[in-house]
């Protein structure tokens, strides 16, 4: 029982209870009791009962579902209010665009209780009929509804991580698997991943599959089975499960085949493709496959099909040990979870010999964003924490808020006084193209700005990034000398691998961050390690690979 999952509880029971039109004072309470939770550093469910009832900022009444939830996983009001509620509308409140009150209005005054029912409404023009709404959010409605729909059995890399080494266990417990290798979309690294796929070398075909069948955490679909393939899912999970059996000749071949996008496997040269050369004869390894075909080795990632062969050699991609710190990370002056000190050691503990602190500016007011007296309280601090751990260095930065008008939310003096800035985009995400692109194009262009932070918005599998001109974007930070973040949260991996090759192409420096809100965030950073690495970055274009006496001169290059 972790932390989050007692929050998640809580705010799920508090957005019913809106949904309900229940007292707002209540309404209130949990929201606030989940914000209080989510900067507690010990581990709830741990705590003495005692110790719950005291947390600072939750009542009686809250402490004792706290501690149901930590002996039932759930707590009885919670149940009570799900169960009058249409299950359809729980998928409902999921929308982009659509909170409680709204979903309510949905539900009381045109009957509405489930996405199928919104969609066939909002085709029909009947949502931008109701108060409240009108075309343009019946029109995001519609565009929520397509996402989900498009993305409903996909997963996210980081979600796949903790399948995919269960099924890696159980597959080498047992001597059927003489050797295995994961192929496809996982293999490749993508942000996304709708089937785990994987080859095992085996000699009898038939016991392999039986023991599939018998594992306790899959169901086999026996329909779509074949003699050298197991097809199933996760018990637990949307996620599918295809297993290539092959025997030992053929090993390497399949893995080859099965492993690389059919635009890399098509790629033409001499009248053959590659698919054909790798069909040739039989392989000891996917290195003579390439060798084969008169080309240098070509990691896993690359093989989209889309800019790998200009490659006259086999690039030496970045690694997580390449990063010497981190320019990207909160603590409890905003919206973190520990202390700056407590982030600076986590970060030294990690490895690092940085860390580049970037709590939210001012109009980040939701986030606890800091105004200019906690800014140069936070530099103080700074300052004695160098002064006391010579080693190690804090650099002061902030993330700032991209205004609507494309300005930072300081004045010239309080920006210069910052080592540097991640210039980032919060609000006013609805805005068309032309003006979010001339308004990230102008913060990009003040001369304070360093580095552009997750610059599209996108949250993978939750909503889309905002209309933005992104060769526009690299050409700008191209121009202005200013590097773009590669955001590593697994929900953003923000900006896109596909873009950061074309900004690559343009010069321009990538900083991996793994925006971490508490100490285990900087663990993040592996996963925009994976996604910088299909983009082909190596660690001489990363700016945080750069170590802290580099990086302390290039920031001091620049005006401030």
């Amino acid at each position: 029982m972790t932390n989050e999952d007692i929050t998640d509880c809580l705010s799920s029971f508090a957005t019913l209870l809106e949904l309900h039109n229940e007292n707002e004072f209540k309404i209130r309470s949990y929201h606030a009791a989940v914000f209080k939770l989510e900067k507690v550093t010990d581990e709830i469910a741990k705590l003495p009962k005692e110790q719950i009832q005291k947390l600072q900022g939750i009542g009686k009444s809250i402490a004792e579902k706290i501690l149901e939830i930590i002996e039932k996983n759930t707590f009885q009001e919670l149940e009570d209010i799900l169960a009058k509620t249409p299950s359809g509308l729980l998928k409902i409140l999921k929308i982009k665009g659509l909170g409680a009150k709204r979903v309510r209005t949905l539900w009381q005054e045109a009957n509405i209780t489930s996405p199928e029912e919104l969609f066939k409404a909002c085709e029909t023009d009947k949502i931008a009929q109701i108060k409240g709404f009108g075309e343009k959010i019946q029109e995001t409605i519609k565009n929520g509804l397509l996402f989900i729909k498009l993305n409903s059995d996909k997963l996210l890399y980081a979600d796949v991580l903790p399948y995919a080494h269960e099924l890696e266990q159980y597959l080498k417990a047992s001597p059927l698997c003489q050797k295995m290798s994961w192929v496809g979309e996982y293999r490749r690294s993508l942000e996304i991943i709708n089937t785990l796929e994987v080859v095992v070398q085996t000699s009898q075909i038939q016991l392999l599959h039986e023991y599939l069948q018998a594992c306790p955490f899959l169901e086999t679909y026996k329909e779509k089975c074949g003699i050298y393939t197991w097809r199933g899912v996760f018990k637990e999970s949307t996620l599918k499960i295809e297993v290539n059996i092959a025997n030992a000749q053929k090993f390497y071949n399949t893995v080859f085949l099965l492993s690389a996008n059919p635009k890399h496997l098509a790629y033409k040269k001499n009248n053959q493709t590659l698919l054909q050369v790798s069909q040739s004869k039989v392989f000891d390894n996917e290195e003579d496959i390439y060798k084969q075909f008169d080309l240098p080795y070509l990691q896993p990632e690359l093989r989209e099909g889309l800019w790998e062969f200009e490659y006259a050699q086999t690039p030496v991609l970045i690694e997580t040990k390449d990063l010497k710190g981190t320019l990207h990370a909160h603590s409890t002056y905003s919206d973190g979870k520990h202390s700056l000190e407590e982030m600076a050691k986590a970060a030294k503990a990690f490895g690092f010999e940085y860390l580049g602190i970037t709590d939210h500016s001012k109009s980040a007011y939701y986030a606890g964003g800091l105004d200019e007296k906690r800014v140069a309280d936070q530099h103080l601090e700074i300052e004695k924490l160098n002064q006391q751990n010579p080693d190690f260095k804090i650099f002061k930065g902030i993330e700032s808020d991209i205004l609507s008008n494309g300005d930072l939310d300081y004045s010239n003096d309080v920006l210069k006084s910052f080592d540097f800035i991640v210039a980032s985009i919060h609000a006013n995400l609805q805005m068309d193209e032309a003006r979010a692109t001339a308004r990230i194009i102008k913060a990009i262009e003040n001369p304070y700005t360093t580095i552009v932070g997750h610059p599209t918005g996108r949250l993978l599998l939750r909503r889309e990034g905002y209309p933005l001109n992104i060769p526009k974007m690299i050409d700008a930070c191209a121009a202005n000398g200013v590097a773009i973040e590669i955001n590593a949260h697994p929900l953003r991996l923000d900006l896109d691998w596909r873009w950061v090759h074309k900004a690559l192409e343009k010069g321009v420096k990538i900083a991996i961050n793994a925006d971490a809100h508490d100490k285990e965030g900087y663990l993040y950073h592996q996963f925009g390690v994976l996604v910088a690495r299909k983009a082909g970055l190596t660690k001489e274009m990363c700016l945080n690979a750069l170590r802290k006496d580099e990086i302390k001169q290039v920031f001091k290059k620049d005006i401030r």
